[in-house]
């Protein structure tokens, strides 16, 4: 199965446009592209008060290219809502370098979360505790601050 960047996009958009108020995203892996992806075509990012970028995958690795063809380029403009980018310093699918050139570009405050892999079950991180922390801290983030402007 090759996930459709456009088809992920267009479920975003679908979810998002309903809801009263803005939501707060929690994105892992291709997740956190399809937030830079939706964030970089959509007429509705006001729809978004904030979101948590859990190890993004890197869609422009040689061995992922084939599998992921439609989501390279990876959007590199900076995200018009509060992002906060956890990343591994051993995450298999994307480089510690790349995680923090993502978060750089997205204007995201990036979290080293040392060496736990891709940040999903195999990690054993159980409930992730301090995940839910980082969300209410995002949460926050997307209150207490003015959100930008696409242009700015």
């Amino acid at each position: 199965m090759r996930p459709l960047r456009g088809d992920w996009i267009a479920r975003l958009e679908e979810a998002l446009l309903p809801r009263g108020q803005p939501a707060l995203l929690v994105a892992h892996s291709l997740g956190c592209l399809l937030v830079a992806a939706w964030a970089d075509c959509s007429r509705n990012i006001h729809m978004v008060k904030a979101a948590l970028l859990v190890a993004p995958g890197d869609s422009e690795r040689e061995e992922l290219r084939p599998t992921l063809a439609t989501w390279s380029p990876i959007p590199l403009e900076r995200l018009p809502f509060k992002t906060i980018l956890v990343g591994s310093r051993n995450d298999p699918f994307c480089t510690d370098l790349r995680a923090r050139q993502l978060a750089r570009a997205w204007g995201s405050e990036y979290i080293d979360y040392g060496c736990a892999g891709h940040i999903n079950a195999e990690s054993n991180l159980g409930d992730w505790p301090q995940g839910h922390e980082l969300l209410s801290r995002c949460n926050q983030l997307g209150t207490d601050l003015k959100t930008c402007s696409k242009n700015s």
